[in-house]
């Protein structure tokens, strides 16, 4: 048993390694097919042994397997572990089912692009280390994970560099990042100095027994780390500006890795969260308060990708709510559910964009339908599963969320993810309307083409899951809670119905009114004008915020202290470099030649050691 688990662990981790070196390796190889499909296979490969180690779990509740020894020194006994146990098997299995499509349809995608190997290459390890993240067995191990994650995602995002702004965009991302992974580092750091291990089984089995304030302590620094990596409220501004990287990049990184990574954690350790609830409510209230504020923000913007990025955005909100209130495994269905159609609503935007020739603006757009059925259809099946309509997968999970939050009694929470909800539905169709259904607005002569049948083939798999995915809710309840706590919304039948009933009908009427107004032209070009419209469109100006009061005084404070090191701690250098080289100088002068003045020299030296010597005597 250990040794099939073994095997296909190597398979399922190493297996992305091994694409990243294989195209490093023949990163000058014309052949791009080649390297093409061998990277893909090696993924979906690594997939495969994920699905296997999934079945494996299902008869046990955990596995774990030691690969090699990492540190050992002192108290700290570090290995390279693994975990395998129903939460890292979900993780795995998504990640690499996203991964997988990503990674196929890039091969057209990318394919007249001179770095096509490179890409591949940064692709496969992007993926390799958030499977190290999702199944190590300590906080040392999923950091280098974390940080390998971060480390690709600005190797990513940056991938174009030479084209404007595109670099500073990736390290906004790496910067924002490395702010508050300091806050996650501060608690692992906290966790060591109290648990004398990493290892989640010492340090969530003694969790009780530590102090309140301590444990709280951690808990938010943990969460900080989080909030950077899920690009919550205030390091949010990062994840709208990572649009800057190919279209398969912001699938992977929106859909089933980067930003979901955060979620993760709060999953992983909810036996510190669970007995921190001053910092769980905090999670529940922010979480709450970013499903509404992206979502406002996602209701005006006019670029493709960034409107399904605000989604993403809101989205994680509604996870956060769930893991807050104690719901763990409804928020990782959520995740689940989540990157199955949001990688297809970002896949299907690449289609389009192919299409435009790189046109990102939606109101540049209209009428592709005509052009571009089948995208109009897998996008829409995307749009419609975001909206959360029966029988889509975002209706079984978002449904869920926003139940635990009634059931509980959090009125204003779940009123908050009501509107979120609303505004979703509203943002979804008015994307469909202006891509695909409104009046043409691009040149007569220009005619768009539909995406190759490659890629759309490519696409089908999350279509399928972004349909069916929510009716294994039981299935999937039944095989997280093993490792995960028990929660049910303990609403009475009636009450369960009731809410499906109003919530769909409510995002119907949100989602008609969308289709509704888009379709007759019913907006005025004066609504541009409001001032509301123009705090959502410049994002409650919170950029320029950032910009005028941190970037630029941190300048400020940078050619300051460049100023004092240049006038005071380089000119001190200098000028002791100076003085030495002027004594040089003037002893040199003395090798003259002069025997007589070379005799009277060492008699001098010779006496003035003697002195030396005798007043050391003399204190002794």
């Amino acid at each position: 048993m250990l040794d099939t688990v073994f095997v296909w662990l190597l398979i399922a981790l190493f297996a992305p390694l091994a694409s990243a070196i294989f195209a490093g390796i023949f990163i000058r190889a014309k052949d791009k097919m080649f390297i093409g499909v061998i990277c893909s296979a090696l993924v979906i490969l690594s997939t495969i042994a994920s699905l296997a180690l999934m079945e494996l779990v299902s008869d046990n509740r955990l596995i774990s397997v030691n690969l090699a020894d990492f540190i050992s020194t002192g108290f700290l006994d570090a290995k390279f572990s693994f975990l395998i146990d129903s939460v890292s098997a979900v993780m795995m299995v998504v990640v690499g089912i996203v991964s997988s499509v990503v990674h196929v349809y890039s091969i057209y995608y990318m394919w007249d692009d001179e770095n096509f190997a490179k890409f591949f290459s940064f692709l496969g390890l992007f993926v390799f280390s958030m499977l190290v993240l999702v199944t190590s067995d300590n906080f040392l191990g999923l950091f280098i994970g974390w940080e390998g994650v971060g480390l690709c995602s600005w190797l990513l995002i940056g991938f174009w560099y030479d084209r404007s702004n595109y670099s500073w965009c990736a390290n906004e991302a790496f910067i924002m990042n490395r702010i508050a992974d300091l806050g996650m580092l501060l608690g692992i750091f906290l966790i060591y100095l109290n648990f004398g291990s990493l290892r989640y089984e010492v340090v969530f089995a003694n969790a009780a027994g530590l102090e309140p304030e301590i444990l709280t302590l951690i808990a938010a620094l943990l969460f900080i780390g989080a909030m950077g990596k899920s690009a919550q409220f205030p390091f949010h501004t990062w994840l709208a500006d990572a649009m800057a990287g190919p279209t398969p990049v912001s699938a992977l990184i929106h859909a089933a890795t980067m930003v979901t990574a955060g979620v993760y954690l709060v999953i992983r350790t909810n036996a510190i969260f669970a007995l921190a609830p001053e910092v769980s409510g905090f999670i529940v209230c922010l979480g709450a308060f970013v499903a509404v504020f992206a979502a406002s923000m996602a209701l005006v913007h006019n670029d493709l990708k960034k409107i399904i990025a605000y989604s993403t955005l809101s989205q994680l909100g509604y996870m956060f709510v769930a893991a807050g209130l104690g719901a763990y495994w409804i928020a990782l269905f959520h995740l689940a559910m989540h990157a199955f159609f949001k990688a297809l609503l970002f896949l299907g935007a690449g289609n389009v964009m192919h299409a435009m020739h790189d046109e990102l603006n939606i109101k540049k757009m209209g009428g592709l339908v005509k052009f571009m059925r089948p995208t109009a259809i897998l996008t829409g099946i995307g749009s419609v599963a975001l909206a959360g309509f029966y029988p889509f997968a975002g209706f079984f999970s978002k449904d869920k969320i926003l139940e635990v939050a009634f059931a509980q009694g959090n009125y204003v929470v779940w009123f908050a993810l009501l509107a979120g909800a609303l505004m979703t539905a509203f943002y979804s169709f008015r994307l469909i309307m202006l891509v695909f259904f409104t009046q043409s607005k691009f040149a007569p002569d220009f005619h768009p083409h539909e995406a190759k049948n490659f890629m759309l083939a490519s696409l089908t798999p999350l279509a399928f899951l972004a349909v069916f995915a929510g009716f294994l809710q039981d299935e999937f309840e039944n095989f997280t809670t093993r490792v995960l706590p028990k929660f049910s919304a303990h609403l009475s039948h009636l009450a369960e119905i009731s809410l499906i009933i109003l919530t769909l009908a409510l995002v119907a009427i949100s989602a008609g009114f969308a289709v509704w107004a888009y379709k007759f032209n019913k907006f005025s070009p004066r609504v541009s004008e409001l001032k509301i419209y123009k705090i959502l469109a410049n994002n409650y100006f919170i950029p320029q915020f950032y910009e005028r009061f941190i970037v630029a005084n941190y300048a400020r404070t940078a050619k300051f202290c460049r100023a004092i090191d240049e006038a005071i701690i380089d000119r001190g250098v200098d000028g002791v470099a100076a003085l030495i080289n002027a004594l040089a100088n003037g002893a040199n002068k003395t090798q003259s030649g002069d025997l007589s003045l070379m005799l009277r020299l060492i008699v001098l030296g010779f006496a003035l050691l003697l002195s030396f010597v005798f007043l050391l005597i003399g204190e002794f």
